[in-house]
Formats: C-alpha cells, sequence, structure tokens
C-alpha cells in the first residue's frame, strides 16, 4: 500500500530531515511540504493525504488549529520543539509526539505506530486534545480561495443552512459548516448562542433589550440588534 505524506513546519531544516527520515520508507510518497498552518490546511482539504507530519507552532496557523480546520484525526505525527505541548499530548495518548530533536530510529517507532492506527478508527485522544483548545482562528472563503479569520474580530456568527456567516463589520465571510458544530469549537466564556441561528461575540454586546412583542434583543457595538430566544436569555442573564 502507497502511502501519501504531507509535511507541514515553518523550519526549512525541519523539513529537510523529515525527508531525509522517510528516505529508507519506499512506500511512503511525499507528495506536499509547506511552511505554515494555512498552507497544510489548504493542501490537506485539496489532497486528502494519508500521513501528516504536523509541525506544532507554525504561523498564520498552529498545529492544532489546522486540525480544527479540516477535521483531520486520522494519520496525524506532531512534531515540536516545545515540552509544554509535548506532555499535553502524552497524557492523552495522541497519536505520537516527535521532540525535536529527535533520531531516525524515534521516527521510525511513531511511523510505525502511525500505519498501525492509520487501519483503526481516528484515535478519541485526538479529538480530545483539539477539542481541549478553543477556536481562535478560522478558515473562510475568500473568493476562490481561503484566508485566516481571527474570531475576536467577528460581531457575530449567523447560521445560513449548511454555511456559517461571520459578520465582521461591514464585511461578511462564510464557512460550510454547521452552527452546532460550530458553538462546540468556540470559547463559552466569549461567544454565546442566543437565538438557533445566531452566536454573538460577548466582547461586542452593547445592550439586551425588551422588544415590543415582550422578547428579547441584543444590540451590539455596531448597532445590528439580534433576537435573542427564550434559552438565549437566560444563558446571557446567568453570564452578565
Amino acid at each position: 500500500m502507497r502511502i501519501r505524506a504531507l509535511i507541514a513546519d515553518d523550519e526549512p531544516l525541519a523539513r529537510a530531515l523529515l525527508r531525509e527520515y522517510l528516505r529508507p520508507h519506499a512506500d511512503i510518497t511525499v507528495v506536499a511540504e509547506v511552511a505554515d498552518g494555512l498552507a497544510a490546511a489548504r493542501d490537506i482539504q485539496a489532497l486528502a493525504p494519508d500521513l501528516v507530519l504536523l509541525d506544532i507552532q507554525m504561523p498564520k496557523l498552529t498545529g492544532l488549529e489546522v486540525l480544527q480546520a479540516t477535521g483531520l484525526r486520522r494519520g496525524v505525527v506532531f512534531t515540536t520543539a516545545y515540552d509544554a505541548h509535548a506532555l499535553a499530548a502524552f497524557d492523552l495518548h495522541a497519536v505520537d509526539y516527535l521532540l525535536k530533536p529527535f533520531s531516525q530510529a524515534r521516527f521510525d517507532t511513531a511511523l510505525a505506530r502511525a500505519r498501525q492506527l492509520m487501519q483503526e478508527p481516528a484515535p478519541a485522544a485526538v479529538e480530545r486534545l483539539v477539542q481541549a483548545q478553543p477556536l481562535r482562528r478560522v478558515l473562510v472563503r475568500d473568493g476562490a480561495d481561503q484566508r485566516v479569520l481571527a474570531l475576536d474580530e467577528v460581531d457575530y456568527i449567523e447560521a445560513q443552512a449548511d454555511t456559517v456567516a461571520f459578520h465582521q463589520g461591514p464585511q461578511v465571510h462564510l464557512k460550510t459548516q454547521r452552527i452546532s458544530e460550530l458553538e462546540a469549537q468556540l470559547d463559552p466564556a466569549q461567544f454565546v448562542r442566543v437565538h438557533r441561528s445566531f452566536i454573538i461575540n460577548l466582547n461586542q454586546l452593547q445592550t439586551l433589550e425588551r422588544t415590543d412583542s415582550d422578547a428579547h434583543a441584543v444590540r451590539l457595538r455596531s448597532g445590528k440588534r439580534i433576537p435573542v430566544s427564550r434559552s438565549g436569555y437566560d444563558k446571557l442573564r446567568a453570564m452578565l
């Protein structure tokens, strides 16, 4: 079985070392090599590699944000120079973690484990590792391309069928995702679902108002008024 691999690391020497360590494994072909998280996410979506050698600390998107953005859970071997990340992953028994600098023997051990896990369901530990990190940035459509959007800059999020719209002032950015799935990834201390179709950024909240129909709405700093359901009102009152 041929294995298609993607290398994602912002350090040229680290990418070169991974290529060298892969050379004895004749059944593995490197289909892409990228230097930042945005490029990694794009190529994972476009190429669907079997194996991803993924650095944690990268520009534009971190390794964990790449997993959040793409939904990738199988065939991942993390690489990092930071002990704190390594300890967290080992505690969760993630696929495997290569703490830089690592040897050919250590790499081969991680690769053998990754091969075995490719034939099994996605490790729950990877899902727990990803979910432990609230979503801070997302990939959104930018014409025919994609861009990174910082969620701190978003006023509110609106459900549109199987798409969510991120409202950032007058700009609207779209992403194919259900609002319930997105809600589970957000920081509940900052983002609150006030209606089945709306999530607001609490940092943008100006007032909670009663409407003429004896219902409620929130007004954001931008002046936008958003309806609030009964359950949304209860959540806001508890937080405010």
